[in-house]
């Protein structure tokens, strides 16, 4: 028998922006596989969590993904559904509300973020009271001058492929102390679970760095500094195989009517990023484009090249969003359209 340290990550019930919170249990197994079906339910304290009252403050921890720990001697990641006492979805979850269960919908996540140091309270590359100089020459820079963190971020892809999540790629971004990692999955609530206990392992990773991962979308205010996004780039067999330009355009203006249904659940703050500036659309209209990343979604040239066989990118999605609720709105959008 080998004790077996169990990781239950779940997310909590904060407004605008909900938080990631874990607990350990350690259990005995006998040659453990590190599958679903080995694992139990657990529970807890909702009250602590703004999920529940102190008088029934008891929650459900579902497990719905499990993943090896790579800092830990067995030691398993488990991301979690939080479910009422009765077996019900708790209103946080996110997961719970995607209608997607022959995964039909993959999703590709670009996730943009800010490395903050936790003394000076600024992105990393910040002098104190002042600025570094100004965008341009960080995107996808290399050398000390102006690349920052670059050690936090080789180790966090290289503790997500080793955890076994489909991890796609790195890049510093256009801002100062501003990087990206990208996400791909076949099916919506896999893609869900891969973005959550990647940034689990991103915000774990940070403490032994004195640094701290800042998700808001435009965390320098008011400033000729990028904001981050997560872009959603989604397709489902239609998109993949139509080869009908008509069919991408119902499809994008599908999106029009429910503009702010979208915005509701791409991310707190977000009007502050989404200005039309940067590389944005504007909160108050709504595009679409070929190859235009100015554009509310963007039609990739790929997808036309190939003779409108490919994909769709939202692009209006905030860094703090959930990519569960992202991609259950997407695809009601997209189904509505078909």
């Amino acid at each position: 028998m080998a004790k077996i340290k169990l990781e239950y990550i779940w997310l909590d019930g904060y407004e605008p922006t909900q938080n990631l919170r874990s607990k350990t249990k350690v259990e005995e197994h006998e040659n453990f596989k590190g599958t679903l079906e080995e694992l139990g339910n657990w529970s807890f304290d909702g009250s602590s969590t703004k999920q529940a009252e102190g008088g029934s403050s008891d929650c459900l921890l579902v497990p719905v993904a499990i993943y090896p720990d790579p800092t830990r001697i067995n030691g398993w990641l488990v991301m979690s559904e939080v479910m009422y006492a009765d077996g019900t979805p708790h209103p946080s979850n996110g997961r719970a509300t995607i209608d997607d269960d022959n995964d039909d919908f993959w999703f590709g996540f670009e996730q943009e973020y800010f490395i903050m140091d936790t003394k000076t309270q600024l992105p990393l590359g910040f002098p104190v009271g002042g600025y570094p100089a100004p965008q341009g020459m960080y995107y996808c820079s290399v050398g000390g001058k102006n690349t920052h963190g670059r050690k936090l971020v080789e180790e966090h892809a290289d503790l997500c492929i080793a955890a076994g999540i489909n991890f796609e790629g790195i890049n510093q971004e256009v801002a100062c102390g501003q990087w990206e990692f990208q996400l791909f999955a076949k099916g919506a609530k896999k893609a869900g679970d891969e973005i959550w206990v990647a940034r689990y392992l991103l915000d774990r990773l940070t403490e032994k760095y004195g640094y701290y991962i800042e998700y808001h979308p435009k965390p320098l205010g008011d400033t000729d500094w990028n904001g981050s996004g997560m872009h959603a780039n989604f397709s489902n067999t239609v998109l993949r195989t139509c080869g009908d330009q008509a069919t991408y355009e119902r499809i994008c203006e599908a999106f029009r009517p429910v503009t702010a249904e979208h915005i509701a659940v791409y991310g707190a703050y977000n009007d502050q990023r989404l200005t039309g500036k940067h590389e944005t659309a504007s909160i108050h209209d709504f595009s679409y484009g070929v190859s235009d990343r100015g554009c509310s979604i963007r039609i990739p040239l790929m997808t036309v090249q190939k003779g409108w066989k490919g994909w769709l990118e939202d692009r209006r999605p905030a860094s703090n969003g959930d990519p569960y609720k992202i991609a259950a709105r997407i695809i009601k959008t997209v189904k509505s359209a078909l």
